[in-house]
């Protein structure tokens, strides 16, 4: 059965991956009115997460951002089709890191690195990072239950030199490497909740005590990597700006949960700035305190 809905569905997502970014946009605006104003698509978690959140707006301009999120959340949804299609080229011009020197330099100290990043903007183009990276590349994710469609997602990725692994097998991956003194990257989106009752640390995020993922900084202090944020702003639609931030080159020596502080605060700044990018539809504060 999953490989029959695999196959009818194949195609459909091909042709859309094709489509000139004028007619996907179009596209995105028809998608926008389905999942917004006919299926009503989580609105209740998003109204409930930004009434929770965003207290020092009125409910008129969360109104406002809501749309501009859903409108948002259908151009994502596009370009992460168009991704089985898009061009290096293309990416990179829609894409663009404007201080890429400084993961250079943080790639010169030979070390494996470990990159914080956030469920903001365009974390699918993100990936595009692996054209400037001398690194082997890894992002952690969680597993697509149609097999097939998660074989898709491995082919799609590995266009961009970037190996996908599950959470299971992050630390076998990086012991080996370490081992066999691979220098690598890995990709953590840390912002997202854990489940309560695996979780090691609660931190204020958006003001709400929440538990937090402190993976990315427990494996980069195990395994001596530097510690750096990714962070994407959205210029306009299709395009998107990147920076590197180096978060910590000792982060064996930093207090543990620092980094996820950090990480979290920076985080926060971003959606107070332009709240309409983060993705609202995860219930991010079920577990609150």
């Amino acid at each position: 059965m999953k490989y029959i809905i695999y196959l009818i569905t194949y195609p459909f997502l091909w042709c859309i991956s094709i489509l000139p970014f004028p007619l996907l946009y179009l596209l995105s605006d028809f998608i926008f009115i389905i999942v917004y104003h006919i299926i009503g698509y989580r609105t209740k978690t998003v109204r409930e997460n930004m009434a929770l959140t965003l207290t020092h707006l009125s409910e008129k301009e969360r109104y406002i951002i809501e749309k501009k999120f859903y409108h948002h959340l259908c151009d994502l949804f596009l370009e992460m089709i168009k991704t089985m299609t898009i061009s290096k080229e293309e990416i990179c011009k829609r894409y663009v890191f404007k201080n890429i020197e400084v993961y250079k330099e943080i790639e010169k100290k030979e070390k494996s690195i470990a990159i914080m990043c956030a469920h903001y903007a365009s974390y699918e183009w993100a990936i595009s990072l692996n054209y400037h990276s001398k690194y082997k590349s890894y992002g952690i994710y969680k597993k697509i239950s149609n097999d097939y469609f998660d074989k898709l997602v491995h082919k799609i990725r590995s266009k961009f030199k970037a190996i996908l692994i599950t959470t299971k097998e992050t630390i076998p991956t990086i012991i080996n490497n370490n081992n066999n003194n691979i220098l690598s990257v890995y990709g953590f989106a840390s912002d997202q909740s854990p489940k309560a009752n695996t979780a090691f640390h609660y931190a204020k995020f958006m003001g709400i005590e929440v538990p937090v993922h402190t993976g990315a900084e427990m494996l980069a202090k195990r395994y001596n990597m530097n510690v750096v944020f990714l962070q994407t702003k959205k210029i306009k639609r299709g395009y998107y700006e990147a920076s590197i931030e180096l978060l910590s080159e000792n982060s064996s020596e930093v207090p543990n949960y620092e980094l996820t502080d950090q990480f979290l605060k920076l985080v926060e700044k971003q959606i107070y700035e332009a709240p309409e990018y983060y993705l609202w539809t995860h219930k991010r504060w079920k577990h609150k305190k």
